[in-house]
């Protein structure tokens, strides 16, 4: 009885270690869920967000009418001054209203709405941004684990080597020489699996900085490298660029806006009206007592200042909206030659190395390897074969890579993905 208990409990630390262990592996994350996750937390965006609080208030602002202004008054003057009649004691309530002209609030309204509509685009191009950061940064990440993986192979071949020729060097079938030799090229790929290692940590915390992960947990990532098959046309791509594009639509907005601020600051330029009531209460000496009203309309006078260089500011700015929205138009079309350069570039290359390269250096090494544990290749001979394949690897991981980059390159330049 007293084993069985012991053997329960056992089991019951077990599970429940084993619990702990499953609960803080962390779940593999797809590309994805990478970009859902930094879109949501990514520190960089939650402020960007508040620009959009920021500009409703500014809506709100311009709603706003000019307020009533309330003014009220004693006069009481010296008791001397006011039994001698020359002078009663009075109280006085005086109200102004502002009465604007030109439309001045609708104006500031529109200018108010179309700035919220500019801090809206520029949000969503900011996330833009962030995803083809993401997405490249998860691809590094990718490329890190396969180089590391390629590292460890080629670290584990050769320490099975070193073992073989140890044994070998026992039975004096090897000379000692031949065993350092192994040894050092062992260190070797060891060293470059410390290197590889290093890059990926490098790249996950990168990756982390992106998602808005405060901790130090690790990240484990999954999924293969995109690698798209459907035809492209450059013409097409630069057509929906110019459509979809948020920064271009933010500029175009910004014009807009620009010329509802020569709206507004010409209505500015209008004079506004000042209609004011008073009211006195005067009180004379033996309980005489009487009111006086009071109507007044006052205006400035625009000789001087009829809001011209806000006016003129205005414009200039609407001039220089226009000539971003060219410089943007331009810098559109170049970057995607450039991206359309880097996409067919890198296709050919992963083409080229997958149908003659690849198999070619993997049968070079696997033969190489094969006739040296026979005695029939030498140790520079089977490392330079190694060396080969994995260059020839590392071109391929590289390749599949910049293929996959170019291809979220050309989403991100075109304005969202490609259906």
């Amino acid at each position: 009885m007293f084993r069985a208990r012991r053997l329960a409990a056992a089991l019951c630390v077990a599970a429940m270690a084993g619990g702990r262990a499953s609960a803080q592996a962390p779940a593999p994350l797809t590309i994805d869920q990478a970009v859902s996750e930094a879109v949501d937390h990514n520190l960089a965006v939650i402020a960007e967000r508040y620009n959009l609080a920021v500009a409703d208030a500014r809506v709100l602002t311009a709603s706003l009418r000019p307020n009533p202004v309330l003014t009220a008054s004693v006069m009481l003057p010296d008791a001397t001054i006011f039994n001698s009649n020359i002078n009663p004691r009075e109280g006085i309530v005086r109200g102004d209203v502002l009465l604007e002209r030109g439309d001045k609030r609708d104006r500031r309204i529109e200018v108010a709405r179309e700035a919220r509509g500019v801090s809206e685009l520029q949000l969503q191009n900011t996330v833009r941004t962030l995803v083809l950061n993401v997405q490249s940064a998860f691809i590094d990440v990718q490329q890190a684990q396969a180089d590391l993986q390629l590292a460890r192979e080629s670290l584990a071949a050769f320490n099975e080597i070193v073992s073989i020729n140890t044994e070998r060097v026992r039975s004096g079938d090897l000379a000692s020489v031949e065993l350092a030799r192994s040894r050092l090229a062992a260190l070797q790929f060891q060293n470059d699996v410390r290197s590889r290692d290093t890059k990926l940590a490098v790249a996950i915390h990168r990756l982390r900085a992106l998602l808005g992960r405060t901790d130090a947990n690790p990240i484990e990532v999954t999924g293969e490298l995109r690698r798209d098959t459907a035809a492209l046309r450059p013409e097409a791509l630069q057509q929906q660029a110019l459509q979809l594009r948020p920064d271009l639509q933010a500029l175009q907005r910004d014009q807009a806006r620009s010329a509802a601020d020569v709206r507004l600051q010409l209505a500015q330029g209008k004079v506004d009206y000042t209609v004011s009531a008073e009211f006195h209460r005067q009180l004379a000496p033996g309980s005489l007592s009487g009111n006086e009203w009071g109507l007044f309309f006052s205006a400035p006078l625009p000789f001087f200042n009829r809001n011209q260089g806000e006016i003129e500011r205005a414009r200039q700015e609407a001039r220089q909206a226009t000539a971003r929205i060219s410089a943007l138009q331009s810098d559109i079309t170049s970057d995607l030659r450039s991206a359309w350069e880097q996409y067919t570039t890198t296709h050919e290359l992963v083409d080229t190395i997958e149908h003659q390269m690849l198999n070619q250096a993997r049968d070079v090494r696997d033969t190489t390897a094969y006739s040296y544990r026979r005695g029939e290749a030498s140790f520079i001979e089977l490392l330079d074969a190694q060396r080969t394949f994995n260059d020839t690897m590392q071109g391929y991981n590289e390749a599949r890579a910049e293929f996959a980059r170019s291809l979220y390159t050309l989403d991100a330049l075109t304005g969202g993905a490609r259906p």
